[in-house]
Order: C-alpha cells, then structure tokens, then sequence
C-alpha cells in the first residue's frame, strides 16, 4: 500500500460523505487550491483507492421493503463447484453482496433486497434452491437496519 498523506485521507473521506461535491468545494474543505486537488483526485484513480462514483438510492422509495441474510451451503467444496455457484449468483440482481465465509455452518453469506416475501420466495426456490450444488438454504429477514453507510473507516491510516 502506497503511503497516502492527510490531504490524500481527507479528499477520501469526503468523497465517501459526497462524491458529487465540486472539485473547487473539496479543494476548500482540505485546505488546497483546485489545480492541486483536482490531480490528487485523479491520481487516487488512478491509483485504485477510488474504484467508481455511484448514486446511492433509497431502496424503500423504489418498493424494495425486504431485506435478508441468506446462507447457502454447498454439497462438495471443490474450487468447480464454487465457480459455478458463484458465476450463477452474479447473474441474480436482488443479490447485493455474496461472501465466501467461514465459522459458519454455511459456505457463503448473500445480503438479498427484495420488495416483498412473494418476491423473495421466487428467488428461493426458482433461483437459488435450483443452483448445482447447493444443498442447504438458511435465510434472516432485516426487522430495522440500525446502522448503514458506505464510508470506510480510514483512522488507521492517520500517522
């Protein structure tokens, strides 16, 4: 890991509270001139500490009112048969985040957003339940998500 500075951690971190903020803002907010900013910016890019810029959405707004934790189990734990699975699960756009895991009675962890247990029964057993090698299903429905961000933690950074 290349040695990021505080101007470098504090273009990060703002970035991840707004990334629609105007280049001349930031350069305000951290202490530099535009030109300065603006290529650090592009050089943290560049660099991969800033992989894309999304639109964050309010999922109860569009109708999607469930979330669930899934744990799937596998039938055989060979590197085939997780390719496969894992090259299927890509293919399912309720599916948010998919983690091979360990420490649990199960092989990988999906997070699944939905807008209703009607919606999410299809995907149970016309999806997933019908993927090569899965042998077991266990889900977790969100009753109140009490905390969600998307910013990093970056205070181990600070020197």
């Amino acid at each position: 890991m290349e040695k990021l500075d505080r101007y470098d951690l504090k273009i990060l971190t703002e970035l991840q509270r707004d990334a629609r903020i105007s280049n001349q803002e930031l350069a305000e907010r951290i202490g530099l001139s535009p030109s300065p900013c603006s290529r650090r910016v592009k050089q943290l890019e560049d660099d991969g500490y800033i992989l894309r810029q999304v639109a964050l959405l309010d999922r109860k707004k569009l109708g999607l009112s469930l979330t669930a934790f899934v744990l799937i189990g596998m039938d055989r734990h060979t590197p085939e048969r997780f390719a496969h699975f894992q090259e299927e699960i890509r293919q399912c756009p309720e599916v948010l985040e998919c983690s091979l895991v360990t420490g649990m009675d199960a092989d990988y962890q999906l997070k699944v957003v939905v807008p209703d247990m009607d919606h999410y029964q299809r995907l149970l057993l016309g999806t997933l339940t019908r993927i090569e090698g899965v042998s077991s299903v266990r889900s977790s429905f969100v009753l109140d998500q009490v905390i969600s961000t998307t910013e990093l933690p970056l205070q181990h950074l600070r020197s």
